[in-house]
């Protein structure tokens, strides 16, 4: 019977070792490897020996075996050092795991996906418990490795091992492990754990991952196992939980994503029934960041969580987020609102009286606790929520360091919670100005803030975006935008610029203002390169003054990169320390412009600027500066006026005479005198001609009868057309017309010459008044008055107590007349006759105060009597005798007596 059984079971033996063989035809090509779950799983590790390096001397498999599984098998040989190149190349079912060590460099073998079971593993002492995650950030894959069991005291060693491919893992061989593989870094300090490390995961990668260990002298491997790290993602939890609500009133709790994923999330949201409870309620919400809620969960406290994971792939639940109450006594949507000038702005609320919910026709809002809201801009939404809304809003002004309005919502009895919502107003109207260079290779763009309107935290930018030929009509924003970078300024403002830049291309920009709270934007504008051209300046600028004309020319040329519709401004002015400009704008023009000019001999500064005809762009920079020389522009207009001094010598019977001219203004002489030309003629019809280079005296001898002189100016150009004249005469020096003489001092720089004339019968064409000081060494002064005149105000600086001589020189068209002098002021005269007025109105001014005197005395005495009818006489009262009523203290005390009457 037993021998039965024994062949019987010899039989069957050949029968499974027929089989297990077939079986290892077909596998020794393959090695297994277990895919890593979004979970933790369990993962047996083999007992290194040296029956692991028989497949070495052959590239064949001759057993499975090399595991020693049974307990007690710890006791082997040092470890032997093996090159990171091997690996275990194991093969499992659910009852059995056989492998065996292996090397890249070997015949190449597929790998097959297979999830191993630990039942497979009958030493539960090399069973590890393991989980790997990629954590939320993306950044670093983790695997955290737990032993099931482990003795006491052990030393242990973990090298985790993993090679990166492309390819999915069926179409990955053993061979792509040669030269691949790398150690990651672990972490064994905690007893019975160790944590490994892999940076910068591949997410759509193919990780081969195999573990190293050393427990005191006995190595450990793990099986090969593989995973794609964008399947064991473990995400951030949920962000922001809040309350938001619609337009008619509906509660929903929302809340972001921590960081932006790779693919759509799913989110699972439990709701507390109250905070003493730990019931909760589960809702799965799909590839949305809000739920809707009932409003009556605002009746009592509840705890809202969220969390989320991969929505389509496998993948780690993440951690719940921080627990949101529901509870608050007040509510309001939105809590804060950034917006800008000129918007309107709605906020919902709903008032919590401690428990109770009040209805929304009791609320009202208030603005800063100082100003109460017009209930027409309510909106009872429903019994519970109240709505206002705000109209054209004005930008918030910072009050220290609140840089918001607070918008509460109140009860009508004015009660209100402390809680209240803020309104953040900012001014977004940015101008941006732009101008492209007279080079036309770049554009520059400007723009300021107010920097007191800025929030903190806030950040402000250009966008922009190009279209390929001009503007439209209506410039929008567009998603599709660039960030320009800017520059700030000494002044605050901010400087961008376009380089290389499209002539014809519409650039479309705007400011983009960015804050926590959210993000608001300008008014886009338009602006086309071509359009906004600030030209280089003209060059070469000249300018003169014309001869004979007298204008003042100006030339120039029109810069480069500009056609010949242009229109220039010319501003010009006298150079001299303190320029006041003039402009002149001339369209069109050939390069040059006319200017009529006031002054001609002076220095004249120009420049010249331009822009398009049309309007568009701007004007250029200034050119530098021509200066005009100051030249001659035309003979000057008349000779110099002059006067004689005559010297006579009586013993040798000779005059002598000098003559004296004033210097020619620039505006007579036009523009320089080079010489005076002194022409003389007698009464012997002797004429001849004297010439004074430098200098305004020229002296000769007066011999004949009558001697006329003329002066004459000369310049570059010619002489003076227009001279005076003047004719010494022997006889008419004799010829005496002025009858009086007086000198009036009016001040010490003012002296009233007035004169009277006898009768004559003379022409007289002018007058000369000499005067100078007796008391000091000076030259005579001089000057023409016209003749009709008799009286001249000489503007000098006059000592009024020093001695002066003044003379008067009538002047015939013959010769000059005999003079009348004076040498002292007179007194009175002209005061008087310039005050005669002062006669008449004096009589009246006399006769006026004397009528007001009377009046003064007649009311003073009738003032008086009234005064003393009711002070008793002493005379008739017997108390009053002996009383002085001039004494205060005396009248005070006297008694009233009925029957005593003053008289």
């Amino acid at each position: 019977m037993y021998w039965q059984i024994i062949l019987t079971m010899f039989v069957l033996l050949d029968i499974f070792a027929f089989i297990f063989a077939d079986f290892l035809q077909t596998a020794v090509a393959r090695c297994m490897v277990h895919q890593i779950p979004p979970r933790n799983f369990t993962l047996p590790c083999m007992l290194l020996n040296e029956t692991f390096l028989r497949p070495f001397s052959g590239e064949v498999v001759d057993s499975w075996s090399g595991l020693r599984r049974e307990h007690g098998a710890s006791e082997t040989k040092p470890p032997l050092l093996m090159n990171e190149e091997s690996f275990l190349c194991c093969l499992w079912n659910d009852n059995n795991i056989d492998c065996s060590l292996y090397r890249a460099s070997m015949r190449a073998r597929k790998f097959i996906s297979s999830e191993i079971s630990i039942s497979a593993s009958q030493e539960i002492d090399s069973n590890w418990n393991i989980e790997c995650w990629i954590k939320g950030k993306l950044d670093l894959l983790v695997c955290s490795l737990q032993f099931l069991k482990l003795y006491l005291g052990a030393d242990l060693k973990v090298n985790l091992l993993y090679a990166v491919s492309e390819l999915s893992l069926g179409d990955v061989s053993t061979s792509s492990l040669k030269g691949t593989v790398t150690v990651a870094q672990c972490d064994c300090s905690e007893y019975d754990k160790c944590e490994c490390w892999l940076p910068s995961p591949r997410l759509n990668y193919t990780y081969i991952m195999w573990m190293k260990m050393m427990i005191g002298v006995t190595p450990l491997w793990s099986p090969l196992m593989s995973v794609k790290p964008i399947d064991i993602v473990k995400p951030e939890p949920p962000l922001n939980l809040h309350l938001e609500m619609t337009g008619k009133g509906q509660l929903k709790i929302c809340w972001s994503n921590p960081v932006l994923m790779p693919y759509p999330l799913q989110y699972e949201v439990k709701i507390s029934a109250s905070s003493g409870q730990n019931g909760w309620q589960m809702v799965q919400v799909a590839l949305e960041t809000s739920l809707a809620i009932d409003n009556t969960l605002l009746d009592s406290s509840h705890l809202v969580q969220v969390r989320c994971r991969n929505h389509h792939g496998p993948g780690f639940w993440s951690d719940w987020s921080m627990p949101y109450n529901l509870g608050a006594e007040v509510l309001y949507f939105p809590p804060k609102i950034l917006t800008s000038v000129g918007s309107n702005v709605s906020f919902h609320c709903i008032y919590k009286n401690k428990t109770k919910i009040v209805v929304s026709k009791k609320i009202v809002w208030w603005l800063n606790l100082a100003e109460e809201i017009p209930e027409s801009q309510y909106t009872l939404v429903n019994d519970r929520v109240s709505k206002v809304t705000l109209f054209n809003l004005k930008a918030t002004k910072p009050r220290g360091s609140f840089f918001y309005n607070a918008l509460y919502c109140c009860h009508q009895n004015r009660e209100c919670h402390h809680r209240y919502a803020e309104l953040y107003v900012v001014d977004v109207n940015i101008n941006i100005t732009c101008e492209t260079d007279g080079y036309l290779t770049k554009m520059t763009c400007r723009w300021s803030a107010n920097p007191n309107t800025l929030l903190l935290g806030s950040s402000l930018q250009l966008r922009y975006y190009r279209s390929r030929i001009y503007c439209s009509d209506f410039p929008s924003t567009s998603p599709k935008s660039e960030v320009k970078e800017c520059h700030l300024q000494k002044d605050h403002s901010y400087e961008c610029m376009f380089q290389p830049i499209f002539l014809l291309s519409g650039y479309t920009m705007w400011i983009e203002f960015k804050h926590l709270l959210g993000t608001l934007e300008s008014s886009p504008t338009c602006v086309v390169p071509a359009d906004v051209v600030k030209p280089l300046p003209p060059s070469s600028v000249k300018a003169e003054i014309t001869r004979d004309v007298g204008l003042l020319n100006v030339s120039w040329t029109n810069p480069v990169f500009t056609n010949n519709d242009l229109k220039f401004q010319i501003r010009y002015a006298v150079n001299r320390k303190e320029i006041t400009w003039e402009l002149y704008e001339v369209s069109n023009a050939p390069r040059s412009a006319v200017i009529k000019v006031q002054k001609l001999c002076v220095e004249y500064v120009v420049q010249v600027r331009c822009r398009e005809l049309d309007g568009s762009g701007y004007w250029s920079n200034w050119s530098r500066s021509a200066y005009s020389l100051v030249k001659d522009i035309k003979a000057p207009l008349q000779g110099p006026d002059f006067w004689r001094i005559i010297i006579e010598d009586p013993a040798r019977r000779l005059k002598n005479v000098t003559l004296l001219w004033k210097p020619l203004m620039k505006n007579r002489s036009l523009c320089s005198v080079s010489r005076y030309v002194i022409k003389h003629q007698t009464s012997g019809n002797t004429t001849w001609s004297e010439y004074v280079d430098n200098g305004t005296t020229c002296s000769f001898p007066w011999t004949e009868d009558t001697h006329t002189i003329t002066v004459l100016a000369m310049n570059s150009i010619g002489v003076s057309s227009i001279n005076f004249n003047l004719t010494l005469s022997q006889q008419m020096s004799t010829v005496s017309v002025v009858e009086s003489l007086s000198a009036y001092p009016v001040n010490s720089t003012c002296v009233i010459l007035i004169w009277t004339l006898s009768p004559h019968i003379y022409v007289i064409t002018s007058f000369i008044i000499e005067w100078k000081n007796l008391n000091k060494e000076e030259e005579m002064q001089w000057v023409r008055v016209p003749p009709n005149i008799s009286k001249y105000y000489i503007y000098d600086h006059f000592i009024l107590i020093e001695k002066y001589q003044f003379s008067l020189y009538p002047v015939f068209a013959g010769g000059v007349g005999k003079s009348r002098a004076t040498d002292q002021f007179t007194k009175g005269g002209y005061e008087n006759e310039n005050n005669a007025s002062l006669y008449v109105v004096l009589p009246v001014i006399i006769s006026t105060s004397v009528l007001l005197l009377g009046a003064l005395l007649v009311s003073h005495q009738r003032m008086k009597k009234l005064f003393w009818e009711d002070v008793p006489n002493p005379k008739n009262c017997s108390w009053a005798q002996g009383v002085n009523f001039q004494k205060q203290k005396e009248l005070v005390t006297i008694p009233t007596v009925p029957n005593c009457r003053g008289v």
